[in-house]
């Protein structure tokens, strides 16, 4: 939706002015970090799900003690793997001029301020559906009594 201003000329489009912004910070804030994918994460799953499965039976605790103990750990081997994934990402990122050297892409910068501007629009789309629903929601936030500050 273009806004007007009193005058009703066009002002610019507020999606596009703070992806501006951040795309002249990116330098600074924008870091690439590496994610697994696929067969690496069902491995490192079904590692700690034994894992956790050996531990748990050297305290006498087993499937035969606790039918549902598998459930139990395959929860906890999806935390664990998350967990040692995320430290690992962490542990490794890339700036934006390094992803810019290593794949030679010249468009990068630009490619990220679309996805801004496109990811903007959505979320403000999103928002715009749910207005209708939202005076009844925010009744928990009004002033007490009606008054108005």
């Amino acid at each position: 939706m273009s806004e007007k201003n009193k005058g009703g000329a066009a002002l610019p489009d507020a999606g596009a002015v703070i992806a501006n912004e951040i795309t002249a910070l990116m330098s600074r804030d924008l870091v690439f970090v590496m994610r697994f994918l696929g067969e690496s994460q069902s491995l490192m799953q079904r590692h700690f799900h034994d894992f956790i499965l050996e531990e748990l039976s050297v305290a006498d605790i087993t499937q035969d003690t606790h039918p549902m103990i598998h459930a139990f750990a395959e929860r906890h081997a999806i935390l664990l793997r998350d967990f040692v994934f995320s430290g690992v990402s962490l542990s490794k990122q890339l700036r934006v001029e390094e992803v810019e050297q290593l794949t030679k892409d010249t468009m990068l910068r630009v490619d990220v301020w679309d996805q801004l501007c496109s990811h903007i629009d959505m979320a403000k789309q999103q928002f715009r559906k749910q207005l209708p629903e939202l005076p009844g929601a925010l009744e928990a936030w009004k002033v007490p009594g009606g008054e108005r500050r």
